[in-house]
């Protein structure tokens, strides 16, 4: 029975409630030790009739051992795996021990429990509930808070309960604090459990509303000015101290044992010199309780488990380590050792040796950051410096798996000395790196990076061309020097011919080179310079198509090694071909359930997808990439995402949206600045704010990221702003660069933006050729943004010269361009300029997709092209009922009755 908690059971209903309807949903119950969670969860559960409850609960001890509390929760439904999906299936038997193999993407795993609870709430509802998620080991806890987040419309309730001080935390998902009991609640709850006690205020105002303590301190001595948490670890040690030895060396094998398994206890016990009769004192006192039919001892709380151990002297601690390492067979290799090295005394090559073999087969599983200790563990334990060294090195890459980029840095810079080993010092430096760019803190991650990839250049030339690969991803931000000087040591490397990188470097270099040294002399000459010398695309260039065969038939590793040589065939203006490769890219990561590369090769392709003309299908990639950047936790990605995402926003005339997402890019490093800064000056430019406009144009086009897509791309747009304030003049240097940059690219669309912007600076006499030329280069290739943009200033033009007739066909096909491309503010203005012509609006086009939500655009374009609800969900990190959820919401926005009437929206959508 509950006493109060009238707003934390309404809480609790509600989301039963929810669920039962079809509307998943999850909470966090936080608190203090004892103020009740466990109750609100039992409360839960009893309310939860003819539900499926799954349970699991963190051990303080156990949070070391990948996936423990996951197998916990997952244990009744094991049989239901063969209906998941092949990969889903796959990767979560190898992560749970249930079968050999490498480890399935930490989102991939996560999906596959998406899918398991979603296939159990098919037949009744599910309630998952985990208690002491602050003990829950972080793979686990990682892969709960993905599946909860992406629960949609399933019958699903996920309850967590943890504490505020550590462990992992849920972060991104509703929570409720649970705080003390009312007075007069916590009088009833005590006159409930102890109806005769002599002085209860004395107990009231030791408890403080703590239910736990209310049950617990009536039975131990006065503890003075405690808070309850302490007063309870107190009055455990009196309770404790009081059995006879034998039970308490019982209950510290009990205490020390993760899994609570009977069988376990038992022999461990035996090998303590005990037995089952030693435990019956702790019985009868309620301290534990044995469940014979479940295999199972639970204490009557972790505090009590926690002051057992901490109460314990180290000799029976050791003690009782040793008999917990014997007990466990060779089915817990990890537990098995974990307890053998928490027995050893010093040094012990052995207990080390065992440790480390059992951390290996952890991170086999993607059990990454148990791994990672038990390496760094295994290394503390060995006496032979070599083997500790090497283990070193494997704590510190686990760690970076598992996302733990601080944790890494820390080891790595603890194993760092000068004296290392080439090899060693490498990993180290390299770990550094990547900490630090995560960080934002380019600079220094770009020398660490460096100096890591020269310890082994020549020895090791592949492994140090990957290190300098990555090396040219950080020193895109940090500025054109260290482009170049990276891109002169990847080079410089005597790669083999049959290294699947030497094609992706010699593209690379290529694609990079010619831009960075123009940069680079523009800006020793200043933002007036003309031009500084011919800009041809040069003989023996590889394309990105023939380097992608050569990497693939080398063995390159795909996606991951195809990646940034993606992203960088947008930069010399590669776009057709970039859209090609990042579809392919995209759709082989899905297929592989390389989840962690999804968000990179996303945003790839939503920049191709927009340059190409197609901004709703840019937008769907770019939030899909953003929901992976931030459950992935890719703080680079998520900068560059939200730029982006303004961006779109801007085009569309959006401008509390572009603001905020703009301002979330620049809150998260300079990575997304660029692509922020565009959006900006697109939205001001759309609404007539030339002045505004001009300044954010100008700055990103003569800023450090004067280099990046977004600033090269922005020019004209730059010259636009320019001549509406009659600051043409001001452009030359800019205006220079973009045109050897066209010349380079080759491409007809980028000629027809080099002669809209000579069109626009043009004296009245030569300006219409410009237009022509431009119109015509855009015919060639057509790209409906960029068209319509010259369309309407040509069409202005026309109209200032009072050439009325002639500026209509060019603004209605402006107008109508714009509405299809959503870009309303431009539509306005372009309706308006054929209004001042006397002609007629345009008419709208024929079926519109307004109201979509991105995942619904994204659902309902999958849908047309035939893919099933399970097939979609795979794809999207989704569940099958969602994705069923989501088409039935999109149906009537769309005009349409059925999945067979979609394929008639396919190309409004596209």
């Amino acid at each position: 029975m509950l006493y109060g908690r009238g707003t934390e059971r309404a809480a609790v209903d509600q989301l039963l409630a929810a669920a039962g309807g079809g509307r998943a949903g999850a909470l966090v119950l936080r608190g203090e030790p004892g103020i009740g969670k466990s109750a609100l969860l039992d409360a839960a559960a009893s309310a939860a009739a003819g539900w499926r409850v799954l349970r699991a609960a963190g051990v303080e001890s156990e949070a070391r051992l990948p996936h423990a509390v996951l197998s916990q929760l997952l244990a009744p439904a094991l049989g239901e795996l063969d209906g998941l999906p092949g990969p889903q299936r796959a990767a979560l038997e190898r992560t749970l021990g249930l079968a050999d193999g490498p480890a399935g993407d930490r989102l991939l795993v996560g999906l596959a429990v998406l899918t398991l609870l979603g296939d159990l709430a098919e037949r009744q509802p599910v309630l998952a509930l985990v208690d002491d998620l602050q003990w829950a080991d972080p793979e686990s806890a990682a892969v709960l808070r993905l599946a909860a987040r992406r629960l949609g419309a399933e019958r699903v309730a996920l309850l967590l309960a943890t504490r505020e001080d550590d462990g992992p935390d849920p972060a991104g998902l509703p929570d409720l604090r649970i705080g003390p009991l009312a007075e007069p609640d916590a009088a009833a709850l005590l006159h409930h459990l102890a109806p005769e006690l002599p002085d209860p205020a004395r107990v009231l105002a030791a408890a403080a509303g703590n239910p736990l303590a209310l049950r617990e301190l009536p039975h131990g001595a006065d503890t003075g000015a405690l808070p309850p948490a302490g007063r309870l670890r107190l009055a455990y040690h009196g309770q404790v101290s009081r059995l006879p030895g034998r039970t308490q060396r019982w209950l510290l094998l009990a205490a020390l044992e993760e899994t609570g398994a009977l069988e376990v206890l038992l022999r461990a016990a035996a090998e303590s010199g005990l037995d089952a009769a030693d435990l019956a004192p702790a019985e009868e006192q309620g301290l534990l309780k044995v469940d014979l039919t479940a295999g199972r001892v639970a204490f009557r709380h972790p505090l009590l488990r926690s002051a057992v151990a901490d109460r314990a002297p180290l000799v029976d601690r050791l003690a009782a380590h040793r008999a917990l390492a014997a007990a466990h067979g060779p089915a817990e290799p990890l537990r098995r050792a974990w307890h053998r090295a928490l027995a050893a005394t010093g040094r012990d090559a052995d207990a080390a040796g065992e440790l480390a073999a059992a951390a290996g087969a952890a991170a086999a599983r993607g059990g990454h950051t148990g791994a990672s200790a038990a390496y760094e563990r295994a290394a503390r334990l060995s006496p032979d410096p070599d083997l500790a060294r090497r283990w070193t090195v494997e704590a510190v890459e686990a760690a970076l798996e598992a996302g733990e980029v601080d944790r890494a840095e820390r080891l790595a810079l603890a194993a760092d000395r000068p004296d290392s080993d080439p090899v060693t010092r490498a990993h180290l430096l390299f770990a550094r790196g990547v900490a630090e760019f995560w960080r934002g803190e380019h600079g220094p991650a770009h020398r660490r990076l460096t100096e890591a990839a020269a310890l082994v250049a020549d020895p090791h030339p592949g492994p140090a061309a990957r290190v300098l690969v990555q090396a040219v991803h950080v020193a895109w931000y940090d500025g054109l020097p260290a482009v170049r000087d990276t891109l002169a040591a990847l080079t410089a490397l005597p790669l083999p011919a049959d290294d699947p990188l030497e094609p992706v470097v010699r593209y690379l270099a290529a694609a990079l080179g010619p831009l960075v040294g123009e940069q680079e002399q523009e800006q020793e000459q200043g933002p007036d310079a003309g031009p500084a010398g011919a800009g041809g695309a040069g003989a023996g260039v590889p394309t990105l198509p023939e380097a992608e065969r050569a990497a693939r038939a080398a063995g390159a590793a795909v996606p991951v090694d195809l990646a940034l040589a993606c992203g960088a065939g947008l930069v010399p203006g590669h776009d057709a071909e970039v859209l090609d490769l990042a579809r392919r890219l995209v759709r082989e990561g899905r297929e592989a359930g390389a989840f962690g590369t999804l968000p990179t090769l996303l945003f790839f392709l939503a920049e191709a997808e927009l340059f190409d003309g197609r901004p709703g299908l840019a937008a769907d990639h770019a939030a899909e990439a953003l929901g992976l950047a931030r459950d992935t936790g890719q703080p680079l990605w998520t900068g560059q995402l939200h730029g982006f995402l303004a961006y779109l926003s801007a085009v569309r005339g959006d401008g509390d949206p572009c603001r905020e997402q703009a301002a979330a890019a620049f809150a998260r490093g300079g990575a997304g600045a660029p692509w922020a800064r565009w959006a900006l000056g697109v939205l001001d430019l759309g609404a007539g704010r030339a002045e505004d406009a001009f300044g954010q144009l100008a700055a990103l086009t003569g800023g450090p990221h004067a280099h990046h897509v977004s600033a090269v791309r922005a020019v004209p747009d730059l010259v636009e702003a320019a001549v509406r304030l009659r600051r043409g003049e001001r452009t030359a240097g800019p205006l220079a660069g973009f045109e050897r940059w066209a010349a380079r690219a080759d491409r007809p669309w980028a000629r027809a933006l080099v002669h809209r912007c000579h069109a626009l600076l043009a004296p009245d006499e030569f300006a219409e050729d410009r237009y022509l030329a431009a119109l015509a280069g855009h015919a060639e290739q057509p790209r409906p943004w960029e068209q319509a943009r010259t369309e309407l200033l040509y069409g202005e033009w026309l109209r200032r010269g009072r050439r009325k007739a002639e500026a209509r066909a060019p603004l209605r096909s402006a107008e109508q361009a714009f509405r299809r491309l959503g870009a309303g503010p431009w539509a306005e203005r372009a309706r308006l300029e054929l209004e001042a012509t006397g002609g007629p609006a345009a008419a709208g086009p024929e079926r519109t997709v307004a109201g979509l939500t991105p995942q619904e655009s994204q659902i309902v374009r999958l849908a047309a092209q035939g893919l099933s609800n399970r097939e979609i969900a795979a794809q999207l990190f989704l569940s099958a009922r969602t994705v069923g959820h989501h088409l039935y919401k999109a149906y009537p926005k769309l005009g349409v009755g059925s999945r067979t009437d979609l394929a008639g929206v396919l190309p409004a959508l596209s």
